[in-house]
């Protein structure tokens, strides 16, 4: 059903469409026969109402009501569309609704239970605690309220169940409506779950209950209660949901007993989690408090159903009746007393004495009476073993929920006695309640040997129920990850998603589109929540549509957020490696799910990372925070999870949602900054190697690449990512060589040979290959694995060395050695810092080429120019357009459309488009003499473009970029000032000029009049010669309409000139003090805002500027053209592939990387040590702490006053054996039937106490 909408009086209202199907299939029933009460003189019917309230056919129906003695709901009475439904507020009570509904006794339960699930939104329990009381007249006792309210109540709110009573404000079910409120008002902002209570009540014993009524349903209906105080049949305003339960009656009990019993049988067959994914089915149990004789009938025909009873012994009624025998028979052998007739009969002395027990407890009752209540009580005893006794008196509310799992476990093993493990039945119920510590505790103590088998349900129904802290239980205690996780289940556990979750969205549109690539229609397979039954046309049936996703729709999903910032997931197992195009993929994937599909199978390559991804995608933040300890490669897992959240909330719609994603992609940020701070730490050299190492379980993927994908400006922000860049920077100098060294060394590259420019000192190997396999007698705890020298050369030399390899005669390696005179060449020029500042220089010389050109050498069009500078400058474009068209095709691997939108993303990349563009068409503008001047035109404007270009230049430097992140940010402010000041200027410019002058046609001079001169108007000037009509002087005007048409100046009008000089004054104070005062405060705000997190911006652009520097030729346009024709023939000519598109990558295998990773993973126990020691520090921690422990003290004295009230009775027992003893003593010493041969024994005094 949809949500509701607001009425105008707070309440709320519901479309027809939304609320005209309940009546359709919810009926109620109303007594269609009256059948004379013999006690009533004529005015009452045996269903309770009077003559007056039963329909004309029901009272004229002499000759039948004559021959029926007794009144029967199933034959007097008739089903009818229900006229109460809907939500319902309680005068006084608060803004929270309840939902309530009017249904006949023999509505189908299946109906019922989806209505308040899927509709009335009330969550599926993992319990039901069907609560059994008296008829209403009972008086509760204090420890009996303080087991509903300390034991039912919490146990209820820990296990996820629903607490299932009358409803009414009466004994026991008042009783668990205030241990409700109490324990939501104790700990509201504790309490993440809401306990959910259901009253099933008769319709007919209901007070007030005609304002319910209402057959288009009350949205809501209003409730009133009068003398709360006392107990009556009031509905209880702490209840979520009313279930009215009509069979005809009015005033009577009993008439929901059987609905109830119904409902609670269908629910214990339906499977706990979500959409009944969990492991177990919804256990019921039956909680018998004092009660009536009536209800052993009740309890008896539900034991004959297997349903589980607590008996709570010692609050009265038929509780003690039931706890007193079954208390006494726990000793003896078993009972056969069958039920029908059918069987062994019982014992004689067990019949006389159960019926003792049962006039000791209803002595009202007549000696037939007795004898009914005897059988039904010796036919419980027969099912005695699903009955649990709970002493409330002697053992508290404390360990209420433990009891309830006691009981549960019993039931179960009476069930199924040939079935699994017991431990196996209680482990699924308390991971279907969520409660670790039970589990803990009874489980996992060390008694128990779990198998693996034992655990691979209960870990599925962990993960696909959010239960991280059993996944993290049963990891720890014999369940292998490895052996768990197979492709298979992981398919299972996509599927599993749930369908309001954005990947479940994603996942479904790629398996959509995959079953259209193999020609057929997508078809859903449901699975209907409950049995069908035949009304389509209600709605009512929320079906699950269960996709089966496969590895392939899960590699696209994350293809599609990660880019080609690594290689899809999952296409080894899938044979997809050689496959690149998406229509062939398709072909493949298709007609390998149509075999046997032997992939599934295997056993998943890196599990923890697959499990990781799984959480991630769903936004489950401690699941996907264990997987993550669990895994390997912290840093690169981290900063791949912070880049899918960042990417799903741009594609997330609910704001709340969003939010949390962010939420944990920063904190996934957070751990990567931490962990990779532990490890440079710990080692410098080796946090190098972890940012550009290549990884094998993200697709190739290094941490650069992913934190730039990603967005982690906090992580570019570590010294030591800015120590690898500056490194990276500088290439093969030292830092500390100056700038004008390098100038100098540009313009006279003599002076590289010298030692003006200094260079780091390297130990070369013999052989290049040495560099990686040269090392593995590295120790764990060594300080050096790779260096960054290493890593250059392997970029830089190993494309020619291998080309030079394949093409040399003879070649053997250790013979060839690169001569000093090409190694230092290529060191000084493949420095980024070298292309950077030839670049820079080279552009300035472009600027002033291109100054000159339009202020001094700017030639008429051919034939008398263009002159040779210009021609010049034609050239160095061109060279310049080539570099923006490499750089196009080096963005990645990408098809065209998509590398094309990656490109265009730059802002730099579009300033650089606009500045093409425009040179090309003031270039074909100038060569016309018609189009000269606007080419003019044309190229001034590119110009400033290129200029404005320069910006770009000093993001590198360390005060200038963060300033020009500020900049940046204040344009967004000028924006939003503009439009204000357009408002203004508009406003103004329109009335003044219509004011001043009656009539101007001519267009040039109203758009100055309109725009130009109120903008002047800001900077002061004001011309009143132009405003004030007495001070225009001697001016050539007209008033004529047909001069002022052939040109003339009008004449200013006078008569409203001082509304101008009004109109003149708002103006200057609106725009000079209140806009430009609200400019200059949004300027403050943006500065303050992002002054504080500018410098991280600003390494985080200084990266992006390193990475297109380094992948740049080394020569600057216009000769940048000889690099071009030098990669040309190396790409397309002699086949050698490309290093730079992969920015320093480094790729080790074997012995290395599994070094690399242990110490990875070492670093990161260290970094969650440190956390984990900090956490137990804090105050939080340390009160926690101390509270279990005064928990502890408290349990203790309560068994120390416990085990003291023993003793005292047993001191009571003691001293009257000893009395009796001396009484028998003196009368037999008086007597003469024993001679005694000794004197009697004496009392010996006490031994002394140590304290005295």
């Amino acid at each position: 059903m949809k949500e509701t909408e607001k009425g105008e009086g707070g309440g709320t209202t519901k479309p027809e469409k939304d609320q005209s199907w309940i009546p359709k299939i919810i009926k109620k029933r109303v007594c269609t026969t009256f059948v004379e009460d013999s006690f009533s003189n004529g005015g009452l019917c045996q269903c309770g109402g009077t003559r007056g309230t039963h329909a004309s056919v029901a009272t004229g129906d002499y000759f039948g009501t004559a021959i029926v003695s007794q009144w029967d709901s199933a034959q007097h009475s008739s089903e009818y569309p229900t006229d109460a439904f809907g939500e319902l507020e309680f005068a006084g009570a608060g803004k929270r609704h309840s939902h309530f509904l009017r249904l006949s006794c023999d509505s189908p339960p299946n109906i019922v239970y989806t209505l308040m699930t899927a509709h009335w939104g009330v969550p599926a329990p993992n319990l039901v605690l069907s609560v059994v009381e008296g008829g209403g007249k009972v008086k509760v006792k204090t420890w009996v309220r303080e087991v509903l309210r300390q034991g039912l109540v919490k146990a209820a709110q820990s296990t996820g169940a629903w607490i299932l009573t009358g409803g009414l404000r009466e004994g026991v079910g008042r009783c668990v409506g205030e241990a409700v409120r109490d324990h939501g008002t104790a700990a509201p902002s504790l309490v993440n779950a809401k306990v959910i209570t259901l009253g099933i009540a008769p319709w007919g014993l209901v007070q007030n209950r005609q304002q319910l009524v209402n057959p288009q349903g009350s949205f809501p209906a209003r409730y009133y209660v009068q003398n709360t105080s006392r107990d009556t049949c009031c509905l209880d305003n702490n209840y979520q949901a009313f279930l009215l339960v009509d069979d005809g009656s009015v005033g009577r009990r009993g008439g929901e007993a059987g609905f109830r019993a119904r409902l609670e049988e269908y629910i214990s067959h339906q499977r706990t989690g979500i959409w009944g994914s969990g492991s177990i089915e919804i256990p019921v149990l039956c909680i018998l408090i004092a009660g009536e004789a009536t209800m052993l009938k009740q309890m008896d025909h539900s034991l004959r159903n297997s349903t589980p009873w607590l008996v709570l012994a010692g609050s009265g009624g038929a509780a003690d009746l039931i706890s007193e025998i079954v208390d006494d028979l726990s000793s003896a052998p078993s009972v056969s007393a069958a039920s029908d007739g059918e069987g062994e009969v019982p014992s004689v002395d067990l019949r006389d004495q159960v019926r003792e027990r049962v006039k000791k407890h209803f002595p009202s009752k007549t000696e037939r009476e007795t004898e009914k209540l005897t059988e039904t009580a010796l036919s419980i005893c027969q099912n005695r073993e699903l009955i649990t006794v709970y002493h409330g008196e002697q053992e508290g509310p404390d360990d209420f929920d433990t009891v309830l799992l006691k009981a549960l476990v019993r039931a179960s093993k009476q069930r199924d006695p040939s079935g699994t493990s017991p431990y196996t039945e209680e482990l699924k119920l308390a991971v279907a309640w969520n409660r670790v510590d039970i589990a803990k505790s009874e489980l996992f103590n060390g008694d128990i040997q779990w198998k693996y088998s034992d655990l691979e349900d209960s870990m599925t129904d962990a993960l696909v129920n959010n239960k991280p802290q059993f996944v993290r239980l049963f990891t720890e205690n014999g369940l292998n990850i490895l052996d768990y996780l197979t492709y298979q289940r992981l398919e299972s556990l996509y599927s599993s998603l749930s369908d309001s979750s954005l990947a479940y969205m994603l996942l479904q549109r790629r398996l959509s589109e995959r079953q259209i690539s193999t020609g057929s229609m997508p078809s859903l397979s449901t699975v209907p929540d409950t049995t069908p039954f035949a009304l389509p046309q209600s709605g009512l049936i929320k079906e699950r549509p269960i996709k089966e996703f496969t590895l392939y729709e899960v590699s696209r999903v994350l293809w599609d957020i990660l880019g080609d910032v690594c290689q899809p997931f999952y296409f080894a197992p899938l044979g997809l490696n050689d496959v690149a195009h998406r229509r062939k993929s398709l072909k493949k994937v298709n007609k390998l799910l149509q075999g046997q599909c032997l992939y599934r199978e295997k056993c998943c390559f890196h599990p923890w990372a697959a499990l990781y991804i799984w959480a991630v995608l769903q936004n489950r933040s401690e699941m996907a925070i264990f997987f993550w300890e669990m895994g390997g490669e912290s840093v690169l897992s981290a900063l791949g999870g912070c880049k899918i959240l960042r990417e799903l909330s741009k594609l997330e719609s609910e704001t709340e949602t969003k939010l949390s994603m962010k939420e944990l992609a920063q904190k996934f940020e957070n751990l990567a900054h931490d962990v990779f701070s532990q490890c440079y730490q710990s080692s410098e050299n080796r946090s190098f190697t972890l940012l550009i190492n290549k990884s094998l379980v993200w697709g190739g993927a290094t941490c650069l690449q992913m934190a730039t994908a990603g967005d982690a400006r906090l992580f570019f922000s570590h010294d030591g990512v800015q120590s690898l860049l500056t490194q990276i920077w500088w290439g093969d100098m030292k830092r500390s060589t100056e700038v004008w060294r390098l100038i100098l060394a540009f313009f006279c590259p003599v002076f590289v040979y010298t030692e003006l420019i200094d260079f780091r000192e390297q130990d070369e190997p013999a052989d290049p290959q040495q560099i990686f396999h040269g090392r593995d007698t590295d120790s764990l705890n060594g300080e050096t694995i790779f260096s960054f020298t290493d890593i250059r050369h392997t970029e830089e030399e190993a494309e020619e060395l291998n080309d030079l390899r394949s093409r040399t005669k003879g070649y053997t390696p250790g013979t060839y050695k690169c001569p000093f005179v090409v190694s230092r060449w290529r060191q000084f020029w493949s420095a980024p810092v070298t292309s950077f500042l030839g670049n820079v220089l080279m552009y300035f010389l472009f600027l002033f080429l291109f100054a000159y050109v339009l202020l001094v050498d700017f030639k008429p069009p051919p034939p008398l120019g263009p002159t040779t500078l210009e021609f010049v400058l034609y050239f160095w474009v061109f060279t310049i357009v080539c570099e923006e068209i490499r750089q196009f095709f080096c963005v990645g691997n990408r098809p065209l459309r998509q590398r094309m939108w990656q490109y265009i993303q730059d802002v730099w990349n579009k300033c650089d488009l606009t500045a093409i563009v425009l040179f090309i068409i003031g270039l074909c503008c100038r060569m016309f003499q018609s189009s000269y001047e606007i080419g003019r035109a044309m190229l001034c404007l590119d110009y400033m473009v290129f200029t404005l270009r320069l910006i770009h230049i000093f993001a590198i430097h360390k005060r200038m970029g963060p300033k020009m992140i500020i900049v940046g940010k204040m344009m967004k402010d000028v924006f939003f000032f503009l439009f204000f000041l357009g408002v203004w200027l508009v406003a103004y410019g329109v009335a003044n000029q219509a004011l001043l002058y009656s009539y101007d046609p001519r267009p040039d001079w109203i758009l100055r009049r309109v725009f130009y001169r109120p903008y002047l108007h800001i900077f002061g000037q004001i011309p009143l010669e132009d405003l004030d009509a007495a001070k225009a002087g001697e001016v050539s005007c007209t008033n004529n309409v047909t001069l002022i048409d052939s040109g003339e100046e009008p004449c200013m009008n006078p008569h409203v000139n001082w509304l101008v000089i009004i109109l003149l004054v708002i103006y200057l104070l609106v725009t000079n003090i209140l806009l430009l005062n609200l400019l200059i405060a949004m300027f403050s705000y943006t500065f303050n805002k992002v002054q504080e997190h500018s410098d991280t911006y600003w390494k985080f652009q200084r990266y992006n500027l390193i990475v297109d520097y380094h992948s740049r030729p080394s020569v600057a346009p216009p000769f940048i053209i000889l690099s071009h024709i030098h990669l040309f023939i190396k790409r397309k000519i002699r086949k050698i592939p490309s290093v730079k598109i992969h920015h320093f990558v480094l790729e080790l295998t074997g012995k290395r990387a599994n070094r690399l990773m242990t110490w990875e993973a070492i670093q990161k126990e260290n970094l969650l040590t440190d956390q984990n020691k900090r956490q137990r520090g804090s105050d939080t921690e340390r009160l926690k702490r101390t509270s279990a422990k005064v928990d502890s003290v408290l349990k203790q004295m309560v068994d120390i006053r416990d085990h003291d009230r023993r003793l005292r009775a047993l001191e009571l027992q003691v001293e009257y054996c000893s009395s009796a003893l001396s009484w028998m003593v003196e009368a037999l010493s008086q007597s003469n039937l024993i001679k005694p041969t000794r004197p009697p024994p004496k009392l010996r005094d006490p031994p002394p106490s140590s304290l005295s």
